[in-house]
């Protein structure tokens, strides 16, 4: 690992573990020797990372040079902890163990009383399960997202028939219900949902659609703004 991967390593960790936490602990993280771990605590007091503790005693990020400060009132820190919280109980196991890192993140550019605001918010996200049932993998869904690449899935409908389909997907969408992947389906040439629970398999085209995806995405979701507003009028048109 490049020193300076290791060091950016080992902020992080300072950030999201419970202080103080001990040079033992650090060193397991970022994969050194307690010597060399040491050497790469100073290093960050040098760059202008505040920490505080000593050897034998344990570490304390208290002041991260790398992150500016933030100066959030509550209602925004409310907002951060809840937004964070809802992230963490959607089923996606990637968005949740970042929304930790994002958490760790923000607590350490705010001021100590701020802090306690963050950890302490009077706004709690609380759901008896998990949100979503989330059998297909995301990771690859959302790095083909991300990199405009095809995909071929086996997706089964509602009526549990199988069908396979190279699709361009768009975007994932999160619903009180299901998660979707918002597509543009090459078999039926339209713009589809595929929910990723009905997904039984799913692996990389090796074929690009660049620079195709925001055009897409944007002319998808007006479509689906757009049969929103029309069910609204229809049903209160019915109510007349």
């Amino acid at each position: 690992m490049a020193r300076t991967d290791r060091l950016f390593r080992l902020l992080q960790a300072m950030r999201e573990m419970p202080a103080p936490i001990t040079a033992s602990k650090l060193a397991a993280v970022t994969e050194v020797s307690i010597r060399s771990l040491y050497r790469d605590i100073e290093s960050l007091r040098l760059a202008g990372a505040r920490i505080e503790g000593e050897r034998g005693y344990g570490y304390r990020l208290v002041e991260d040079y790398s992150l500016p400060p933030q100066t959030f009132d509550r209602a925004e820190i409310e907002a951060i902890a809840l937004g964070l919280a809802e992230v963490k109980n959607m089923g996606d196991p990637a968005l949740a163990k970042a929304a930790a890192s994002v958490m760790a993140k923000v607590a350490a550019t705010l001021p100590d009383d701020r802090e306690l605001f963050l950890f302490n918010a009077i706004s709690h996200v609380y759901r008896p399960g998990t949100r979503n049932l989330v059998m297909a993998d995301l990771d690859i869904i959302r790095t083909s997202c991300w990199q405009e690449e095809m995909l071929n899935i086996r997706y089964k409908d509602r009526d549990g028939v199988l069908s396979d389909r190279m699709i361009m997907p768009l975007a994932l969408m999160y619903t009180d219900q299901t998660l979707t992947v918002l597509s543009w389906c090459c078999l039926r040439e339209a713009f589809r949902m595929f929910r990723v629970d009905r997904i039984a398999g799913i692996e990389p085209a090796g074929r690009s659609f660049r620079p195709k995806r925001v055009s897409l995405l944007r002319t998808y979701m007006a479509q689906l703004e757009s049969e929103r507003h029309a069910k609204v009028e229809d049903g209160i048109v019915n109510v007349g």
